[in-house]
């Protein structure tokens, strides 16, 4: 775990507003990033595999324990339909 980053319940990603702006500024890093999201989709599909996702909001850092039930081109969706933009993720383990 990043020290940063503090652990949320799943349920309260639904009250938080997230600006427009890409947390990860490289090309490489964007990539890494969708590779990883689509691979945790997978596991959560296909395996109830549990990822953490690291997060940013407005203004703070943020990880929740969950598994991926969909990848969109801009979003990834969390149980309860719930809804984190790709631009605000760091990375999932």
């Amino acid at each position: 775990m990043k020290p940063e980053f503090k652990e949320i319940d799943k349920e309260f990603v639904g009250e938080l507003s997230f600006p427009d702006q890409d947390v990860l500024y490289t090309e490489k890093k964007k990539i890494q990033r969708q590779i990883e999201l689509e691979r945790a989709m997978s596991l959560g599909n296909l395996e109830q595999v549990k990822v953490k996702i690291f997060f940013e909001d407005f203004s703070n850092k943020f990880f929740i324990n969950t598994t991926i039930w969909a990848v969109t081109d801009e979003s990834v969706l969390i149980k309860k339909g719930l809804v984190i933009p790709i631009k605000r993720i760091y990375n999932v383990q």
